[in-house]
């Protein structure tokens, strides 16, 4: 697999991967997480993750720019792991949320969050970047070969990337089941079993705003997780303390997953490159006609980057639903009896493991054939992909005739348990959106290093994880439709997106092809 690719990418992509097993575990959890603890609405919930995640990639434009600046980039990168590690160590403290602490443990919880953020910030990007310089040495290595292992070394570029990014979906692949494990085994040693409706019944008790259906269903599933009745404000407040306390500690394994990647990336450093840096005794005079022809052509891929960044806005908008919508249909509209909600979102990486080396076949294939697919025109089929996903889900959920999340949640479990769909559901949309995600991000990455100049890697790098955090900042809408109209609608705005954002972006292929040659 890393035959003729940089000897750095292993890696570069084993401390990614690192980093990302402890990102993801906080990430599988955190809306259910904001909602159990705090018993704060979905919609609030959707607010704080849609910041924190627009929040993790406008900081890769700061982290950009102090390591295009400072030209320490793996310094930074250490330092963003550091940081990313107090914001875990923050999180792993199991602290009982009451009306008389929340005011300042939901806020504390947010430093940690921002923590996280700015570390990622620091450290996501700048590692992009030096992956992108691993491939830029190697194609000038090539140059001095000929045309000809010139153009097999820059074919390299797409797949080296696809490869980098099977390594972050490793980590994201494990790390769903680790807090959902953990929070059982607390359960269970405290003689409880898992409900994931129980958490907001318990609040709403606790609060004094329940309904008489809502106490019917809480007085329901207390018996059924091995509680009592007889005393509803202590079982209330006994399982919510356990229940999240389980999850806390899932955290730790977030810590030590920074520590390990950390120890891998100083271990490996003097093997990376550094992007952005001048040789100084390389000194050449160009006239005015050649530097007005290459402020053009700098003029020209910046143009391209931030066309394609506009597009891909939508997708992370439509994709990053699987820590929100997609996560609350889970838990609302699917059997999850035996399977804890947030572990779904691990069928997603495994798709991007399984099916990379399938794609990179396909790939390469129509390369050795002459028939080789252009990187924006790629990125435009991953968005018909994706859309084609949401159409699924729409289509589905009118035949079922699903209500809106906040009509479902109020009926009664037994009308509820008629109406609840198969696995199978979130299997086919997962396919179909890691299909499309395969075709847009680690390519859109493999793009911004083709067109990003070389001393400003670490910002353009930054710019496309900028673009996700625009897309990102939007996704409390998702929820917001989710538990106000009939989902079907609510999945069919995100199909009508993906399809338009597809249309403009085949408009624009023939440009972009000349750009990027």
């Amino acid at each position: 697999m890393f035959d003729k690719h940089p000897k750095g990418l292993l890696a570069a992509a084993i401390s990614n991967m690192g980093e990302r097993f402890g990102y993801y575990i906080m990430n599988a959890v955190l809306v259910l997480f904001l909602c159990s603890k705090f018993g704060l609405s979905d919609e609030t919930s959707s607010v704080i993750y849609s910041v924190f995640y627009c929040g993790i990639y406008v900081l890769s434009l700061v982290g950009g720019l102090i390591a295009d600046k400072t030209q320490n980039y793996k310094g930074t990168i250490m330092t963003g792991l550091v940081v990313m590690s107090l914001g875990y160590v923050i999180l792993s403290v199991p602290v009982l949320s009451t009306a008389d602490n929340i005011s300042w443990l939901l806020p504390l919880t947010c430093l940690a969050l921002f923590l996280i953020a700015f570390g990622n910030g620091l450290f996501k990007g700048n590692l992009q970047a030096i992956v992108g310089q691993m491939y830029d040495n190697l194609e000038a290595e090539a140059a001095k070969e000929g045309p000809e292992a010139l153009r097999q070394a820059k074919s390299r570029r797409d797949s080296g990337f696809q490869i980098f990014y099977v390594f972050i979906n490793v980590g994201g692949l494990v790390a769903p089941f680790v807090a959902p494990l953990l929070r059982s085994w607390w359960l269970q040693a405290h003689n409880y079993v898992y409900n994931a409706d129980l958490p907001a019944l318990c609040h709403q008790f606790l609060g004094g705003s329940m309904t008489a259906d809502a106490t019917s269903n809480l007085l329901e599933l207390v018996e059924k997780v091995g509680g009592s009745a007889a005393d509803l404000t202590a079982f209330c407040t006994e399982y919510l303390d356990v229940f999240n306390t389980g999850i806390h500690y899932s955290f730790i394994a977030s810590v030590a997953a920074m520590l390990v990647s950390l120890a891998i990336f100083v271990i490996c450093r003097n093997v990376f490159p550094t992007p952005g840096r001048k040789d100084s005794s390389a000194t050449v005079d160009y006239t005015p006609e050649e530097k007005q022809a290459m402020t053009t052509e700098i003029r020209q891929r910046l143009y391209a980057l931030f066309a394609v960044l506009g597009i891909v806005i939508f997708f992370w908008f439509s994709f990053h639903q699987n820590g929100q919508s997609l996560s609350l249909f889970a838990r609302d509209f699917v059997v999850t009896e035996s399977i804890a909600p947030e572990i779904w979102q691990a069928v997603n990486p495994f798709f991007v493991i399984t099916l990379t080396p399938l794609v990179m076949m396909l790939f390469g294939a129509l390369s050795r054939r002459g028939r080789e697919i252009s990187t924006p025109r790629k990125i435009a089929i991953g968005m018909g992909i994706a859309g084609l996903a949401f159409v699924f889900l729409a289509v589905y959920s009118a035949i079922q005739g699903y209500p809106s999340g906040t009509d479902f949640k109020a009926m009664a479990d037994s009308a509820k348990a008629t109406l609840k769909a198969g696995p199978w559901v979130l299997i086919v949309i997962y396919f179909l959106l890691t299909v499309a995600e395969l075709f847009i991000s680690p390519l859109g990455l493999s793009f911004v290093s083709k067109v990003a100049p070389k001393n400003i890697q670490g910002l353009c790098q930054g710019l496309w994880l900028g673009a996700t955090a625009i897309g990102n900042l939007f996704l409390f809408l998702g929820p917001l439709m989710y538990n106000k109209i009939p989902i079907w609608q609510c999945w069919g705005v995100f199909f009508v997106l993906c399809f338009i954002s597809m249309g403009v972006m085949l408009g624009m292929v023939s440009w972009l092809e000349r750009v990027t040659k």
